[in-house]
């Protein structure tokens, strides 16, 4: 089954039209990235006829794939972040763009980069997953390197980057809940450092900038959800602020984009895409609607604030990214011309509410084929995450597709402790808040049967990394109301984890599951969730676990620990109710030597997918549920 359901992903992989990854454009080029080539084309030209800058597999990174591209504005220099899939590092590779490009810095350990002026580079490094410390390195004749910032605080990791007019880089510190911002003057790149605001405990910033005057995307002042204020730059704490815009109650921000005149801000409201377009000449605000079908958006990189047009990807977990373009000339929004995908899919996309224990109202995005009969009778996929204040993916993935066209329903129940409803949805279900994720997901769920959308014994639950600790949770909870588990990587020994502080992220994570070393009601409170914690004697649904052997982010030992005292509470269950027919269900772990947490290749993320669905198939008996259903069809 595995081999067939691989097969049939690769065949979906082959005949998908690609739209390629991000372009950035900058005056009359346009720099992209495809299969770890990096070409140079013309706006008005066809791609085929790109010119190749750089190749991963020419200059010997042939395991690496390109995460990040940046351009020096005089288009002399390309710094490129390549990153391995067994390793959370990065290396940047500088290159001198000309007729024979050619290799000036390798620069490993590095997490983000940014060009200050034509040959002058800012960049941070990573080590042991913290990023503390803030470099400038120079392409002049007299090359040199010298250390810029030093983050002392273990709970805060810091990164670069550049305002939209290139007048400043930013050098931020960032902890779960609070900023400090550094600015460095392009103009002037060797001068140190200037601080924007000093942090205060609770309060996160970010900056632009135009025309003299810092934009702050910042959680200051009532209610605390991101608001777009401004100050000057020669004035910049906090006492300046003044408001320029404020978003809506339950509305996640999940970008902005600057411009002269313009500013973009990308958004979600119960599951709803739009934008919102902010004119700095009128002192207007213009909603934009988008497709209904529309669930995550894929930004495009806009080196030139000049430019009169905003360019972003649509897509869902069924739909491939169409591009859209954003005229602020013709003030409408564009969908550009593309290949169309030569599969169709009826697929229907449903949003719900489902009313958790204490009366919340919780999203879940519903998605299944409009030919489908007897939907209490189908497979159903559920998925979840429910921390950090992050969105559930809903990009498109193929194997979404082909389980829409095999007759599942997918569900995705945005959860508390996400950030899907905005900054305060995270809170709700973080630090002593976290049940209130697990009583959404259980609500969520008994919903859709409810509702008809299938029922326990075809119902199955997917999660990855910190969406462990919700599913396994469920496990040990509300195990009745489902069949199977898929879990990625998944962090389900939390409170062992959180106890040693000499693991690279526990400080950091305080803020989001508590410090059980210094407040014992935080680990009561701990212990009352965790998946580890609370496996007990009972009937349990099978499980599959995939992990990876080089995970700095969820330590290998947590899962071994996890998984050895699950199978123990199966057989002991079993022994105990030891009948004619009764349940035992799988528990099994996939070890990957390669991968690095939840980042695999292709390859990789093929024959994990392939297996996870064909384990999905066997617990819930697809293959005899469709022949059942066909019977019934036909008499």
């Amino acid at each position: 089954m595995t081999k067939r359901i691989k097969e049939k992903l690769e065949e979906l992989h082959k005949c998908m039209f690609n739209s390629g990854s991000p372009r950035i454009r900058f005056g009359e080029n346009v720099y992209f990235e495809e299969n770890g080539c990096i070409f140079l084309s013309k706006a008005d030209d066809d791609e085929e006829n790109a010119d190749i800058l750089f190749s991963t597999e020419d200059l010997g990174f042939s395991d690496s794939f390109v995460q990040r591209i940046r351009i020096s504005p005089d288009q002399r220099h390309m710094a490129i972040g390549l990153k391995s899939e067994n390793s959370e590092e990065a290396t940047c590779v500088v290159m001198k763009i000309g007729h024979f490009p050619v290799v000036e810095k390798v620069i490993p350990s590095v997490f983000s980069f940014e060009w200050a002026t034509n040959d002058v580079l800012y960049y941070t490094s990573l080590k042991n997953l913290r990023c503390q410390n803030v470099f400038m390195t120079t392409f002049t004749h007299q090359k040199h390197t010298e250390l810029v910032y030093t983050e002392q605080d273990a709970r805060f990791f810091v990164d670069i980057h550049c305002t939209k007019d290139r007048r400043f880089l930013t050098i931020n510190s960032n902890s779960k809940t609070t900023s400090e911002v550094w600015l460095v003057d392009c103009r002037h790149p060797f001068k140190l450092p200037a601080l924007v605001q000093a942090r205060t405990k609770g309060l996160i910033y970010h900056i632009e900038h135009r025309n003299d005057e810092l934009y702050i995307l910042t959680t200051y002042g009532e209610p605390p959800e991101y608001k777009l204020m401004k100050a000057p730059v020669t004035s910049s704490g906090m006492e300046n602020w003044r408001l320029v815009y404020a978003l809506e109650e339950k509305t996640k921000l999940v970008d902005l984009e600057m411009f002269s005149d313009h500013c973009i801000m990308f958004l979600k409201n119960a599951g709803h895409l739009y934008l919102n377009v902010i004119s700095f000449v009128s002192d207007s605000v213009q909603s934009i609607k988008l497709p209904t079908w529309a669930c995550e958006f894929e930004l495009e990189s806009h080196p030139e604030h000049t430019t009169s047009t905003c360019y972003f990807q649509l897509t869902s977990p069924v739909h491939p990214p169409k591009r859209f373009a954003y005229s602020f000339k013709e003030n409408n929004l564009i969908e550009q011309a593309v290949q169309e995908v030569p599969i169709i899919t009826n697929c229907h996309t449903t949003r719900l509410l489902a009313k958790s224990k204490d009366e919340t109202l919780v999203p879940i995005t519903v998605f299944h084929n409009m030919n489908s009969k007897e939907l209490h009778r189908k497979p159903l996929l559920v998925h979840v995450y429910g921390a950090y204040g992050i969105d559930l993916n809903m990009s498109f993935k193929e194997e979404k597709l082909m389980l829409i066209e095999e007759g599942w329903i997918l569900a995705y129940c945005h959860v508390r402790g996400g950030g899907e409803l905005g900054l305060s949805w995270h809170k709700d279900g973080c630090h002593r808040n976290k049940l209130k994720g697990l009583h959404d997901l259980k609500a969520c769920i008994v919903l859709l049967h409810q509702l008809g959308f299938s029922q326990p014994k075809y119902t199955a639950v997917a999660a990855a990394s910190a969406g462990g600790v919700l599913a396994g949770a469920l496990c040990n909870t509300d195990p009745e109301l489902i069949q199977a588990v898929v879990l990625q990587a998944p962090f389900v020994d939390v409170l062992n984890t959180m106890m040693k502080t000499h693991l690279p992220l526990t400080i950091e994570e305080q803020e989001e599951w508590g410090n059980p070393l210094a407040d014992e009601k935080c680990m009561e409170y701990i212990k009352s969730y965790c998946p580890y914690q609370n496996i007990k004697t009972q009937c349990y649904p099978s499980v599959f676990i995939t992990a990876y052997e080089n995970d700095q982010r969820v330590p290998l030992s947590g899962v071994l620990r996890y998984v050895q005292k699950l199978r123990k509470a199966v057989l002991d269950h079993g022994r105990r109710t030891s009948k004619k027919g009764n349940h035992i269900p799988n528990i099994i772990l996939d070890i990957q030597a390669n991968g690095s947490h939840c980042d695999p290749s292709w390859e990789d993320s093929l024959d994990e997918v392939a297996r996870h669905l064909a384990f999905l198939n066997k617990e819930l008996e697809v293959c005899n549920l469709q022949h059942h259903i066909q019977n019934l069809a036909n008499s």
